[in-house]
């Protein structure tokens, strides 16, 4: 396996009226890990005196005008030099052609944004060139840093002593980091593949990016809901199981016992992968989202005489003292509902892909010795998809809490109902619903299972 890098346009701007102040991106996509600007430009304006050829080009970063610096090394004819730019408004050192240089010639540079979401301060690297068919010409190489922890959302290029001359352009790519093979007809995720299918998995988030058109099926699996957690100064009131998250899915099954979804006809873009995290206690879980996909995290399970939440499958309802709490309903053809908790400690199992949640039992029959006390509901079963190229089940609900014997979870990784302990978190990238845990001197309830993306196309 080898790790590739692949840069995708983002969006391109040619300054198509006679000039233009400014040459900017918006809105720019936060799914791709560096960023690179590939201009070529001329300026209205120039230096003045013997560089009447040249131009500096300055840049921003989200209309910031504070906390720039830069170290620049430059060549000129027989001349070299470096300068040093601290505590600056805009990042400069880009060269481009002036006003001077002989006509329709561009300069050209090549600018490169590593990390622009992290939470670091932002580095940039640039090489430029200024073109004059002539005998004189600057290279110049930057090393520049913005001294600040937001995502870089916009990008602004403006010209030190003019405007952008018409015919100037700048392309922003986004670069992507994919792990697998190499060879398919898109990038994005974990590549493998098979003699009939590449396969691309998503456990975190990121950028699909087909090469050509094609045709998709896909599994999209949002993540978990916690489970619940009861009143520690009650122990009647029991936390219910947490719902499995919302899957639609392609091949095989999907959630809800609805029809398979329908597969989507892709273009050569960049479509947007989130995988959705697992609620804590009592929390829902987000959803996970492919295109126009989209599942609905599943519902927390609930505690302290609560209804179970809503979501992809619904969270199981807490036990009340002396009533039944209902478990969360689910999403049509995504997931089942919640059961419902019982009196005094018994709490509702979490809804699954595949099943509802169990009802908490009064005296069952089949759980032991303490089972006649009463137990919290299994959690509803997953569903079982071969998308992946073998047999993988998601999606299973979380067991509920009780004072005496706790629910199971549901298949695809669903958590254990804790008995007089903790309920169990669910299995990672499953999607599946968090254990409930009876009382909260116990525990928090089992987190909820993060989701998955899975794109599958044909070779």
């Amino acid at each position: 396996m080898a790790t590739n890098p692949n840069m995708v346009a983002i969006q391109t701007v040619t300054v198509s009226a006679t000039s233009a102040a400014n040459i900017e991106f918006t809105n720019i996509p936060q799914g791709y890990t560096d960023l690179v600007i590939q201009l070529s430009a001329r300026s209205t304006g120039n230096f003045g005196g013997n560089d009447s050829m040249s131009d500096d080009c300055y840049l921003r970063f989200n209309s910031s005008s504070s906390d720039y610096s830069a170290r620049s090394l430059y060549g000129y004819g027989s001349g070299v030099g470096s300068s040093n730019n601290a505590a600056q408004t805009y990042l400069k050192g880009f060269y481009i052609d002036g006003s001077g240089a002989t006509a329709s010639t561009f300069g050209n540079t090549l600018i490169y944004i590593p990390n622009y979401t992290s939470s670091n301060n932002k580095s940039v690297s640039g090489d430029s060139v200024s073109e004059h068919n002539a005998t004189m010409a600057y290279m110049n190489l930057m090393a520049g840093l913005w001294a600040n922890s937001s995502a870089i959302t916009s990008i602004t290029l403006t010209t030190a002593n003019g405007n952008f001359a018409q015919y100037s352009t700048a392309t922003l790519y986004g670069v992507t980091a994919f792990v697998g093979e190499t060879g398919g007809k898109a990038v994005g995720g974990v590549v493998t593949s098979d003699a009939n299918y590449w396969y691309h998995t998503f456990t975190t988030s990121g950028m699909f990016i087909p090469t050509q058109s094609l045709t998709a099926d896909y599994l999209v699996v949002a993540g978990g809901g916690g489970g619940g957690i009861g009143d520690n100064s009650n122990q009647a009131q029991g936390g219910g199981g947490g719902g499995a998250g919302g899957m639609r899915c392609t091949v095989t099954a999907t959630g809800g016992g609805g029809s398979l979804e329908t597969a989507l006809s892709l273009t050569a873009q960049s479509y947007t992968v989130l995988v959705g995290a697992g609620g804590s206690s009592n929390s829902n879980g987000t959803n996970s989202v492919f295109s126009t996909i989209t599942s609905t995290g599943g519902g927390g399970g609930r505690g302290n005489n609560t209804g179970g939440n809503t979501g992809g499958s619904g969270g199981g309802g807490g036990a009340g003292e002396n009533n039944n709490q209902a478990g969360g309903a689910g999403t049509a053809n995504q997931g089942y509902a919640g059961g419902n908790g019982r009196n005094n400690a018994k709490s509702g199992g979490g809804g699954g892909a595949g099943q509802a949640g169990e009802n908490a039992s009064g005296i069952p029959s089949n759980r032991g010795p303490d089972g006649a006390n009463g137990c919290g509901g299994n959690g509803g079963n997953g569903v079982a998809t071969s998308i992946s190229g073998s047999s993988v089940t998601y999606a299973g609900g979380g067991g509920g809490g009780s004072l005496y014997v706790g629910g199971t979870g549901g298949t695809g990784g669903g958590g254990t109902g804790g008995a007089q302990s903790a309920g169990t978190s669910a299995t990672a990238n499953r999607g599946s619903g968090g254990g409930g845990t009876p009382y909260a001197a116990a525990g928090n309830g089992g987190n909820g299972g993060s989701g998955i993306v899975i794109v599958r196309y044909a070779k």
